[in-house]
């Protein structure tokens, strides 16, 4: 099925990828998957019988046509991911998990956020995908429940009806089905992609929503709650650059719940003030009604963290990359004419660029961590294990907004290289400049 909506930006095949073909098949190997029905390409040319066996040893042929139906709408799985099965494994994290702990104990169990799931809808293909997350992608396989139970927690601490929890539990568990379509690569850390290969990362959630869709088994607002999963109330986020109230209630307790399992899953190292201090650093980004539930959470998790391992020996370096960022931008902007920069397109990459980093100095001025002052600030925080601990995060952040920043032109304005215009050469230069640095 493909989605031209002009609002999504691209169009999105979620046709069985390379991927997605390659882990089923390899799942079949190590449990029995028979075909219920007869596999056909889409011009009729029968691939596989009902009825055999599926394996690895049929990757090749399958990978070398367009199916007529995705391939898990007929399959038979031994032993397939159920609703039990689901909360067997949210029970597991509940006893084990740091983060799923905190809200457990803040719900009054861990039973209240598993809720849910029991009127969860389950059909074969969904149940298909989930099978493959648990058998090849076990850390999305958890991700999903994880964020599931955040975004419970969330729900239930905004007075969510018992039924609307039950649609955003799906969204939640299902907001990646389309990673599953992604290059494994993407899971390795040290793998980094700018520009159009970029394009992959902004696409999964058009297609993780439109799998959701084509079951016919959740509601629309799960739909839309996937397809927001990554946007942010600033509008820098994707795939669609949404902001405030166009950001559809459910949406924003996705995006929001990503962002906290993410970083309990990300960082072994001190993840509750990571995490706080993201929150507060970029609060324009998060919806405070939501981000209110969750701060309070981490209070004692920041100061036990500091304690153990306080961080900070970083902060000259990642403050001398800023300031040089920040000097750099300003000289280029400066170098314009003023009826150049007065003629700027609001839509340009030269505004996006200008305001996105104008943005980020002003929130370094807010938490009281700007480059300019950094000397003098870590000179007064000397003894101080929390404040030394954040003024290394913030600039560790900070870093990772400017990189943002460079992948956001570099996908959103390819053209950028052949340097056009004089706004367009400033933030071609910019970004060469912070390339070869960040």
């Amino acid at each position: 099925m493909t989605t031209t909506d002009p609002l999504l930006t691209t169009d999105v095949d979620t046709g069985d990828s390379p991927h997605y073909l390659r882990a089923l098949t390899d799942m079949a190997d190590e449990r029995t998957v028979v075909a219920g029905a007869a596999i056909y390409t889409d011009n009729g040319i029968k691939l596989v019988e009902k009825g055999a066996r599926i394996d690895s040893r049929l990757y090749d042929r399958l990978v070398q046509h367009k199916l007529r139906e995705p391939i898990d709408k007929h399959l038979t799985i031994d032993n397939p991911v159920t609703v039990e099965a689901l909360i067997a494994t949210g029970q597991e994290l509940a006893a084990q998990d740091v983060l799923v702990n905190l809200l457990a104990e803040a719900i009054g169990s861990a039973v209240r956020l598993l809720a849910p799931l029991r009127t969860l809808p389950l059909p074969g293909p969904v149940a298909c995908k989930l099978t493959v997350m648990r058998d090849k992608r076990p850390e999305l396989y958890q991700h999903g429940l994880r964020m599931m139970m955040v975004a419970v927690f969330l729900g239930l601490k905004t007075g969510m009806p018992e039924r609307d929890c039950a649609t955003l539990a799906a969204a939640a568990l299902l907001h990646d089905l389309g990673v599953l379509h992604m290059d494994p690569a993407w899971n390795d850390p040290d793998f980094k992609a700018v520009g159009v290969q970029r394009k992959h990362l902004v696409a999964h959630p058009i297609t993780g929503m439109l799998m959701v869709r084509d079951t016919n088994a959740y509601p629309k607002a799960a739909e839309t709650a996937v397809l927001e999963h990554h946007e942010r109330m600033d509008g820098s986020g994707y795939p669609r650059g949404l902001a405030g109230a166009d950001i559809s209630p459910m949406g924003r307790i996705l995006l929001l719940a990503e962002v906290v399992a993410g970083f309990y899953e990300k960082y072994e190292d001190m993840p509750a003030q990571r995490l706080s201090l993201v929150l507060r650093l970029n609060h324009r980004k998060f919806p405070a009604a939501l981000v209110v539930h969750i701060l309070p959470l981490l209070q004692e998790e920041v100061a036990r963290e500091s304690a153990l391992m306080p961080l900070g020996d970083d902060a000259p370096r990642q403050a001398g990359l800023l300031a040089e960022a920040f000097i750099k931008w300003d000289e280029l902007k400066t170098a314009l004419p003023p009826p150049v920069l007065k003629a700027m397109a609001p839509s340009s990459a030269f505004a996006f660029a200008d305001a996105r980093l104008m943005a980020l100095q002003k929130a370094l001025v807010e938490a009281g961590s700007h480059p300019q002052h950094q000397a003098d600030l870590m000179a007064q925080l000397q003894g101080d294990a929390i404040g030394l601990a954040e003024v290394a995060l913030v600039g560790r952040e900070a870093l990772f907004q400017l990189q943002s920043v460079l992948n956001a032109c570099h996908r959103r304005w390819p053209e950028l290289a052949a340097r056009t215009n004089p706004g367009d050469a400033a933030v071609a230069n910019w970004c060469d400049w912070a390339v070869e640095r960040l």
